[in-house]
């Protein structure tokens, strides 16, 4: 009596455990996760970078004030000016009054004195210098409020539609400059997908740079503002803001295993609230995460071109196609098959659509790459086809 006794106790002591087996065995890992992903920041969100598909949320659409975090759409107009052209890394920008006058966080510029684009954009990007994101606005535009207009104008090309920015810098008490974690992650992500070489300068420690002035040379070291860069494996940027208005914020990306996380946290009560609740939004996404790249090694093929003066048109991927997966998918059962264009008739332009690959997880469908034309094909007139005729008959 007293052995059945003691092993129906045993029994008991065991029964919590064998209840989380079968909720882990049973497929709950995931949600058990996203229940005990509670964070103390008001406003957060974990995007992958690739897909720009979002992997957890917290009041992601709340208008907050952004602080320095301003400066990654400073940072996107001075990459996309560098990728027209409008400007180059060498290219020397003079320090104005109004861009020396800047307070908070800077690198102490002076009047007149002259840097490059490429320092500048150091000093933006790992010390968050205010007085070097003015310098620069007023480089690009002619005035910060030129600039500043363009960031407006930017923002609401990206869908970004909680965001309103009235400076460059973020050093602003006014409660109209704007944004949320959502549309600060479409613009991070806008920022690292089209223009990664950023994160060669987002990813420095600290950096010297020389003051250059009317009373010498001056050395002065530019310390990264993200402490996640030493603590967070994978993590290469990107920017911080703090004031009192704007409290602490992050907008931090990490690559693991190729896949690139974007976690963005505003309004945390303190900084080392801010990097820790990121550090767990992007641990959280790299748990669960997994992401099936196509790079399209093999030629799209061609396709046959009614009217024209060529009969077929190649083909060529628009890009590489991805797909992220949060369970636990067999990519190995990934298919996909090509749809051309029915009916294609000359005149086609270079880079018009000539069909897609769709591609099937189990018989579903997870997505789509379109197909580009490579080359034009002109629209057959009379004379080709007199000349065709002619060519045909005499022999």
């Amino acid at each position: 009596m007293g052995k059945n006794r003691g092993k129906g106790r045993n029994w008991l002591r065991l029964l919590p455990l064998l209840c989380l087996a079968a909720v882990l065995i049973g497929g709950g890992l995931t949600a058990f996760a996203e229940e005990t992903l509670e964070l103390e920041t008001p406003h957060a969100i974990l995007m992958e970078a690739s897909t720009g598909q979002i992997l957890f949320e917290k009041d992601a659409d709340v208008p907050a004030h952004p602080a320095s975090v301003t400066k990654v759409m400073t940072m996107l107009l001075i990459m996309e000016a560098l990728d027209r052209g409008e400007i180059d890394l060498e290219e020397e920008v003079i320090t104005s009054a109004h861009a020396r006058s800047m307070g908070g966080s800077q690198v102490f510029l002076e009047e007149g004195e002259i840097q490059t684009v490429e320092t500048l954009l150091k000093c933006i990007v790992i010390a968050s210098g205010n007085d070097a994101a003015v310098a620069m606005a007023e480089h690009i535009a002619g005035s910060e409020e030129a600039f500043v207009q363009r960031m407006n104008e930017r923002a609401a090309e990206l869908g970004m539609k909680n965001t309103h920015f009235v400076d460059c810098c973020g050093l602003t008490d006014s409660k109209e400059h704007c944004t949320s974690a959502r549309d600060v992650a479409l613009m991070t992500r806008e920022l690292l997908v089209n223009h990664p070489q950023i994160t060669r300068y987002s990813s420095i420690w600290m950096e010297d740079i020389t003051h250059e002035t009317r009373r010498g040379s001056t050395p002065f070291t530019l310390t990264n503002t993200n402490k996640l860069l030493r603590s967070f494996e994978g993590c290469d940027g990107l920017k911080t803001g703090s004031t009192s208005l704007a409290k602490f914020c992050l907008s931090a990306t990490a690559v693991r295993n190729g896949i690139r996380l974007i976690g963005v946290v505003m309004t945390s009560p303190s900084s080392a609230v801010r990097f820790s609740e990121a550090s767990r939004l992007l641990n959280y996404g790299f748990g669960i995460c997994s992401l099936y790249r196509d790079v399209h090694e093999e030629e799209a093929g061609e396709v046959t071109v009614a009217g024209g003066k060529q009969e077929t048109v190649e083909g060529e991927y628009e890009g590489e196609f991805t797909y992220l997966s949060t369970s636990a998918e067999d990519f190995s059962q990934i298919t996909s098959q090509i749809r051309w264009k029915e009916d294609l008739r000359a005149p086609v332009r270079k880079g018009d659509v000539l069909g897609e690959q769709i591609y099937f997880l189990d018989e579903k469908e997870i997505g789509r790459s379109r197909i580009l034309a490579r080359e034009e094909v002109e629209k057959a007139d009379f004379g080709y086809c007199l000349g065709k005729m002619w060519d045909y008959y005499r022999f």
